[in-house]
């Protein structure tokens, strides 16, 4: 019995190329490609690479997630924590809301600024709230 098979394709056009292959039962078979392509009859098929070699990509993903999304905002976090509690009496900061005073006080998560001379104004913030501090620089 003689099986013909068909790659479909959207336009069929007479200039098919015929491949000879062998069936199960030893008879000859054609194959009928429009591409002119090779149908694998001359080709040995892909291997995938071998062992942990084929999840190299995954994992190289996995790696760069963890380096943006998470190392980065950690490190940052502990910047600012340590920067927190370096903080003495009479340092000059800025607030993550713009506000520039100088620390009079520091409790447990709580710091009062002092944010106008004249008046003796003072503002308490958290901890969380200090943005940067100007010590060194002109308020």
């Amino acid at each position: 019995m003689n099986n013909l098979y068909i790659l479909a394709a959207a336009d069929v056009e007479a200039e098919g190329e015929v491949i000879k292959g062998e069936s199960t039962e030893g008879q000859t078979e054609e194959i009928i490609t429009t591409d002119g392509s090779n149908s694998g009859a001359d080709q040995e098929p892909a291997k995938p690479p071998p062992g942990l070699m084929q999840y190299l990509p995954l994992v190289l993903i996995f790696v760069v997630m963890y380096l943006l999304l998470f190392r980065g905002p950690r490190k940052k976090q502990q910047q600012h924590k340590k920067m927190v509690q370096s903080l003495r009496k009479n340092d000059k900061v800025r607030t993550i809301g713009g506000v520039l005073g100088t620390v009079v006080d520091i409790k447990d998560d709580e710091i009062t600024l002092k944010v106008d001379e004249s008046n003796n104004t003072k503002v308490r913030v958290t901890a969380g709230a200090i943005s940067k501090v100007l010590s060194n620089e002109n308020i």
